[in-house]
């Protein structure tokens, strides 16, 4: 019988180390070739309706169990998340003319590792995270650094502490693909993928 989780959902199997290694050799080579973010990825999220959205976001973590990024939870991102936990993750590497897809289950890392993360960021992003209301309208173009001077003031000479709406999240993959542009777009195809709780490998047609 398959594991499932507390809600119900089937266990995915973690992802072959072979598979989580290409990722950070992909990775570790983009670092030297792009100019900035190689971690930038592109996150699609849908919500409840069946629309979707994208953005970039910077993926921080990876491990046994997958990609891990951090965000409020109460922006339109979060929203989706919490209604809709399907997402994908894309990057796109120009100077090696690579893209790495990944598509699976989003579950929330724990407390004690997103208040790890969040200590290491810079004293002037810990307070942006409590001063931005993200997602939601401002009603002047001042409101933004007005909240922020209120945070600067309610944290003045104290560790700034994780918002309970801040943290982490971890994509954990059923289907990755790695895909290296070819000459006259034959591209070359890599793809994993979980069917029937196994992970199989397979190549596809450009």
């Amino acid at each position: 019988m398959s594991k499932t989780h507390n809600n119900g959902a089937t266990a995915l199997p973690e992802w072959p180390v072979a598979v989580k290694q290409q990722v950070l050799d992909w990775l570790d080579e983009a670092e030297s070739s792009e100019p900035a973010y190689a971690n930038a990825a592109t996150l699609a999220t849908c919500d409840g309706s069946g629309r979707v959205s994208a953005r970039v976001m910077l993926v921080k973590d990876i491990d046994d169990h997958g990609l891990v990024f951090f965000t409020n939870s109460l922006s339109r991102k979060g929203h989706n998340l919490a209604v809709n936990p399907q997402a994908a993750l894309s990057f796109y590497w120009k100077s090696l003319a690579r893209q790495l897809r990944t598509e699976g289950r989003i579950e929330k890392i724990t407390d004690a590792e997103s208040d790890a993360y969040f200590a290491t960021r810079p004293r002037g992003s810990q307070l942006g995270a409590w001063a931005s209301l993200q997602s939601e309208p401002m009603n002047h173009p001042d409101a933004l650094q007005e909240r922020l001077v209120l945070m600067e003031d309610r944290f003045r000479d104290q560790p700034v502490p994780r918002p309970p709406h801040w943290f982490g999240y971890r994509l954990r993959p059923d289907y990755v693909e790695f895909w290296q542009e070819g000459q006259y777009r034959l591209h070359d195809r890599d793809v994993w993928r979980v069917v029937e709780g196994h992970w199989r490998h397979e190549k596809r047609f450009p």
